[in-house]
């Protein structure tokens, strides 16, 4: 009997933990520190956070290495979902991309049309720190680019600078460079090595930032931790959760925004 309750207790203690791969923006931002405890109290179950860019957090769940997947990549999500990878993709909330820069603007792209902001980039030749990590805020620098029908990643410009980093990583970098980056506004409200960056291009509709949550397919992964990986997702979208997200403030500011949809 003691063997059997030893053995039960060890079960019930694997499956009350999860691994959630998320963004970098979600994770360096504080976000997950606010509403982690919140969920862990309503549940009693741990979660795990692996933090990447977008494209990398699911290449993980591809893998059968977590139970789920919580990004902002709409397009890549979906095709996550389309390929039986995913079960299902849900809106959890939005926040929006800023451009940042240097507080002289030396591109004088200061204004609320993002296209315009990048062009102006361009033909000022003035530095600017690309995450180049296949990330979501990655693939946004990149459709923008595309709308300007400019490509300094393929021309190799010296002013262009891949980093390969996180959000917070590559926002250092262009803190030290004094350069322009696409950032999430939620990571950098929450950064504190700012230097002379300031926000330029804000309010244009192009910068909606939309993220979804998707447990990982068990029929493709028979150890995904369904019920309890779907038990974080279903908080996630109650009112509770949405409310958690809501709540999370810094100086005052909203970070993300709740918008699910069940």
């Amino acid at each position: 009997m003691t063997l059997l309750l030893a053995v039960s207790g060890t079960a019930r203690a694997q499956t009350a933990s999860i691994t959630v791969a998320s963004t970098t923006s979600t994770e360096q931002s504080g976000l997950f520190r606010h509403i982690l405890p919140l969920f862990k109290r309503a549940s009693g179950i741990d979660v795990k956070i692996v933090a990447l860019g977008t494209g990398q957090a699911l290449d993980v769940g591809r893998r059968g290495d977590a139970d789920v997947v919580f990004v902002h990549d709409q397009a890549a999500e979906e095709k996550f979902v389309a390929d039986g990878f995913g079960v299902r993709r849900i809106p959890v909330m939005y926040n929006d991309f800023v451009l940042i820069g240097p507080g002289d603007d030396p591109a004088k792209s200061a204004g609320k049309d993002i296209v315009a902001g990048f062009k102006a980039v361009y033909n000022a030749k003035s530095a600017f720190v690309s995450r180049g990590d296949k990330s979501g805020t990655h693939a946004a620098e990149l459709r923008y680019w595309k709308q300007t029908a400019l490509d300094p990643a393929t021309e190799k410009a010296s002013w262009y600078r891949e980093t390969g980093s996180g959000m917070g990583p590559a926002l250092n970098t262009a803190a030290a460079m004094n350069a322009y980056i696409l950032a999430d506004r939620g990571t950098w409200l929450s950064f504190k090595n700012r230097q002379n960056l300031k926000i330029v291009v804000e309010g244009d509709t192009k910068l909606f930032n939309q993220y979804g949550v998707m447990l990982v397919n068990p029929a493709k992964h028979a150890h995904v931790k369904r019920d309890a990986g779907q038990k974080f997702i279903d908080w996630l979208v109650s009112a509770e959760g949405q409310a958690a997200i809501a709540h999370y403030k810094i100086a005052g500011e909203q970070l993300f925004f709740p918008n699910a949809t069940k």
